[in-house]
């Protein structure tokens, strides 16, 4: 057995106790050297997907109004909650508000005819390639606890996010780049902080790196000391040769080895991260493609075709963001909400699906889409809709899934998963399981505990969603 498919099955440092020293040294010889080979890991089982890239629509994008068509709402709106369906109470006693219907149309889509919004009329022309989980349900109506859950499996803060547990698990195709990057939105404000992308108790190695578009990739990367470059490498290699000493004589703490193997791909970094974000070497075609030729769709675009610089180059798990403060969270007004971001998203995520599939990346690219929660069918101030963790979509994408369907179903009105229905433990699993990963063999002990992603209620990969073979 190898030694990265015992990491998968047990802690690193539980590993190293029963292993003893001569493991120790190999790990710090392998960490400590400037220039070494991406880790390949062995997986538990055959993956389909290689990389993954997760759309996080910030703020709780609307299902009702964009992937999960509800004629009833059409049917009984103006009218209150029908009492069949229970009394729901928010903190805005939101029940007692009337149905407010489907702001846009719903179209069947491509030749699966997979019904999608006319607010997103790029991405429906990519239907064939969606799978729409309608049953998604999670635990909190607030959007910290929420964003912790989708990214962490936990409603509390300290757990490690879903791309810290691939970093750590698979690690990195590309010595130079982390497993794990993180593509915020230039507004910031996200609910919750960057605990979302944290590494909670997994070593500091593993945590989401921030990239953004620019002369600056890396906040606080570049020298700031104006040294010549072989004065900067002389000073690199003596504080190298200090700390090897000083991990040394620390038996190989595991806490320092992740701060040391921070700073060595940091340095890496310095020579790697331009080049990455340089877009100026795509074609014009394909800056279009992305949008990046309109104001509405620039930014986003960007941040997009970046995504599938770093996925091609070996990164591991991105992550990008789209919302600031309050990104998707329509209380007000879902119409002038949903139009705004659906018209900065809608064209850079259909380019990117196609970009994908032209250059074969897809076929081993896992792309998911979604918020921290849905919306509720029941208006707020009239035009708006508050949060709802009880019934939302995601969908996904690439990587074995079978496209063209919705998965699962919400009740007649949107408001709770009512068929098939789909926990985030679940959906994190099926994640895992797509990279080649056992959610239950993947553990990290902490507190007297094996400490997983899927927590320690039962949690099930949803085999429907995958292509067979």
């Amino acid at each position: 057995m190898s030694l990265n498919s015992l990491f998968l099955q047990t802690d690193r440092r539980r590993f190293l106790a029963q292993a003893g020293g001569g493991a120790g040294m190999l790990a710090a010889g392998g960490l400590l050297q400037m220039e070494h080979p991406a880790a390949i890991a062995q997986t538990h089982h055959p993956a389909r997907a290689k990389r993954v890239l997760w759309l996080f629509m910030h703020g709780g994008p609307s299902h009702v109004d964009l992937f999960d068509p509800k004629p009833a709402l059409t049917r009984y709106a103006g009218q209150p909650l029908p009492e069949s369906f229970g009394n729901v109470m928010t903190r805005r006693n939101v029940a007692r508000n009337p149905l407010l219907p489907p702001l846009r149309r719903f179209r069947p889509r491509g030749e699966s005819g997979l019904q999608i919004s006319d607010f997103l009329p790029q991405i429906a022309r990519e239907a064939d390639d969606l799978c729409v989980i309608r049953s998604l349900h999670g635990d909190s109506v607030n959007h910290p606890q929420s964003v912790y859950q989708m990214n962490t499996g936990s409603i509390l803060m300290g757990h490690p996010s879903v791309g810290s547990w691939v970093a750590w698990g698979l690690g990195s195709e590309n010595a130079d780049l982390p497993a794990f990057i993180v593509l915020p939105d230039p507004g910031g404000g996200l609910k919750g902080g960057p605990v979302a992308w944290a590494s909670g108790y997994l070593p500091a190695s593993s945590q989401g790196v921030t990239l953004r578009p620019g002369d600056s990739p890396v906040p606080a990367l570049t020298s700031s000391l104006g040294l010549a470059r072989e004065q900067e490498l002389r000073n690199l290699s003596l504080i190298r040769s200090l700390n090897r000493s000083h991990l040394i004589q620390r038996d190989f703490d595991d806490q320092l080895t992740a701060r040391l193997a921070a700073y060595e791909m940091a340095f890496r970094m310095q020579m790697e991260a331009p080049a990455v974000v340089d877009l100026r070497e795509e074609t014009a075609a394909t800056q279009q493609l992305y949008g990046m030729d309109q104001p509405q769709t620039r930014e986003f675009g960007q941040r997009c075709l970046l995504a599938r610089r770093l996925l091609e180059r070996g990164v591991r798990f991105v992550q990008l963001y789209s919302g600031d403060t309050n990104g998707w969270d329509a209380h007000n007004d879902v119409e002038s909400n949903h139009s705004e971001y659906c018209g900065r998203t809608d064209q850079p995520i259909a380019g990117l699906l196609r970009d994908l599939r032209q250059r074969g990346l897809l076929e081993d690219t896992l792309v998911i889409w979604g918020g921290e929660f849905g919306r509720m069918p029941m208006s707020e101030q009239g035009t708006g809709r508050d949060h709802n963790p009880w019934g939302f979509c995601a969908w996904l994408a690439g990587a074995g899934i079978q496209g063209g369907r919705a998965y699962g179903a919400t009740d007649d009105i949107g408001l709770r998963a009512a068929q098939d229905r789909v926990s985030i433990n679940d959906f994190h699993a099926t994640i895992l399981h797509l990279m080649g990963i056992d959610h239950e063999l993947l553990t990290w002990f902490h507190n007297g505990l094996d400490k997983r992603l899927t927590g320690p209620d039962q949690a099930h990969v949803v085999h429907q969603l995958i292509n067979a073979g």
